[in-house]
């Protein structure tokens, strides 16, 4: 996934927390992978961070993506 670690802790009950910044379209399906990769025993929350502009890679797979849905009536 398109992300940074910007940091890990580790308190006393031995429960890490990681702290990052990832892209809102790289999130879809996130919690089913971290349940999975955890057996279940880790969870997340996100929150807005910013809105920064999309790779020019990624932009030309969002707008050819685009281009070959049908549109709306």
């Amino acid at each position: 996934r398109r992300g940074k670690i910007l940091g890990m802790e580790t308190d006393a009950k031995q429960i890490c927390t990681v702290t990052s910044e990832v892209p809102l379209a790289e999130m879809f399906g996130y919690a089913t992978a971290v349940r999975s990769l955890s057996r279940g025993r880790a969870s997340y929350s996100m929150e807005p961070f910013s809105f920064e502009e999309v790779p020019a890679s990624i932009a030309e797979e969002i707008i050819s993506g685009s281009s070959k849905k049908p549109a709306r009536t």
